[in-house]
């Protein structure tokens, strides 16, 4: 279904304010798959701290000490670890299931021409969910460090992040270390987020369009392990997903998050232009 053509426009009808992002946040809020992947990523800190006193101090079994071994050394420790053991799988998930189910659930309800009809831009109404998506998106990223925070003050008190090579750094400058940390992994999962918003647009079915996102970013994390590929790998978003590793270092090395970031913010702007290209081309039936 195409978007009607309007010679006679209502008095007072601007395309800029249909779809409000207000309106958009709040629908998206009252969502139970909202409410409950806020829930799990909430809950992780007080697993790992229950996991850490059931199974005593965390130790890497090998000669060569990592993030995971000072993982109750200090409250910004605890957080750094969750981030470590959430940024290749866990916080994929949220990402996908907030910008890949947005359109296709629309077209899934049968409300997407509705919404067309009503009238909606095609362009604004994609604006207002990617928006909308990649807020929930970063306020998930946001929330897991700052429950882990809080968890980790109560477990192991504040104090200094203690760096496993050696050194730390003191609370002020690790909570600034650790929101570069958080933004760094939000810009690397842009790619996801533009598989995600770009399949949501080209089906009806909510799930393949999250577990297609899921799928495509696992591929990557594969390849990436396949060192045959040699520098190939190098233009996979995957190989610099852990690049803020070096943030939390004495002294910072910025190198690898430049390249990470660059080569992320590419793939998704491609993404996000065949979405909305993709879209406005459709007929929309559903």
């Amino acid at each position: 279904m195409s978007t009607p053509a309007l010679t006679d426009v209502a008095s007072g009808y601007r395309a800029g304010r249909t779809l409000p992002l207000r309106v958009e946040l709040v629908r998206q809020l009252k969502r139970r798959r909202t409410l409950v992947m806020f829930g799990i990523l909430a809950v992780l800190p007080l697993v790992l701290v229950v996991a850490f006193a059931i199974g005593g101090e965390p130790d890497g079994g090998g000669d060569r000490i990592t993030l995971l071994d000072t993982a109750t050394a200090s409250a910004a420790n605890f957080a750094a670890v969750n981030l470590f053991v959430s940024a290749g799988f866990l916080l994929v998930v949220p990402v996908a299931l907030f910008c890949g189910d947005t359109v296709a659930s629309e077209a899934g309800w049968s409300s997407l021409r509705y919404l067309l009809a009503a009238p909606v831009p095609r362009a604004r109404l994609l604006w207002s969910k990617l928006v909308v998506g990649l807020g929930l998106s970063l306020a998930a990223m946001v929330l897991l460090p700052l429950v882990a925070l809080g968890v980790g003050i109560a477990a192991y008190g504040w104090g200094p992040l203690q760096i496993p090579t050696g050194g730390a750094l003191d609370p002020g400058t690790a909570a600034q270390r650790l929101t570069v940390v958080v933004a760094y992994i939000f810009v690397s999962q842009l790619v996801t987020a533009g598989l995600a918003f770009w399949l949501s647009t080209r089906t009806d079915a909510p799930l393949g369009a999250v577990g297609g996102a899921v799928g495509l970013t696992i591929v990557g994390n594969v390849l990436d392990a396949v060192t045959a590929l040699g520098d190939w790998r190098h233009f996979l978003p995957a190989h610099w997903q852990f690049a803020w590793a070096d943030a939390v270092q004495p002294e910072p090395q910025w190198t690898g998050m430049i390249q990470g970031t660059a080569i992320s913010i590419t793939y998704a702007l491609v993404l996000f232009a065949l979405a909305f290209r993709g879209f406005a081309r459709k007929d929309v039936v559903s």
